[in-house]
């Protein structure tokens, strides 16, 4: 897998990190700071997706929870409904917290609660048609913001990169198991 354009990384123009890099190697040229061509891109970059995250759900009147547990009804398919235990897997936030989520979004009219018809103490959580039509809206419209955010990159490079990272998160996907 490789990302470089048939032109080298001396014809390319320099940015904030290759100043920061130049700094420290030469305030500090006993430490290898090679780490910090990739990972303070990274870190750049995830600045610029979560302003990008924050704007789409802003114009569709949500905050990240909201669109990470409508997200995950959606996903789930017809007909958008998940246990409260399965939306605390899905979103990795304690009961007492998915409790006071649901709440929030049956109150706004994004999801409903119903008796699960298997298990007689146990309840569903659905998208309501405007909870289906407000996600709807909001991913296509982050979906847009993140492809601007790559229009620099061609498809072979976006999936290149994109194998690159799974690379490097697949050992911290095993691992994580914390609810955030």
């Amino acid at each position: 897998m490789t990302l470089h354009h048939a032109d080298n990384d001396a014809e390319r123009p320099s940015d904030e990190v290759d100043r920061l890099v130049a700094a420290w190697r030469q305030e500090r040229p006993d430490l290898d700071v090679e780490p910090l061509q990739v990972l303070s891109r990274v870190s750049r970059l995830a600045r610029h997706l979560d302003r990008a995250r924050r704007a789409a759900f802003a114009e569709h009147h949500l905050e990240n929870w909201e669109f990470d547990v409508l997200t995950a009804l959606r996903r789930a398919g017809e007909p958008y409904e998940l246990s409260p235990g399965a939306l605390l897997r899905a979103t990795l936030v304690t009961s007492g917290t998915m409790t006071n989520r649901i709440d929030r979004l049956t109150a706004a009219g994004l999801v409903r609660r119903r008796p699960d018809p298997e298990d007689r103490r146990g309840v569903l959580v659905s998208l309501t048609d405007a909870g289906r039509a407000r996600v709807d809206n909001a991913f296509a419209d982050l979906l847009r913001r993140e492809r601007d955010l790559l229009a620099g990159l061609g498809k072979h490079e976006q999936q290149a990169l994109s194998g690159l990272l799974r690379t490097l998160l697949v050992p911290f996907d095993a691992t994580d198991t914390g609810a955030h």
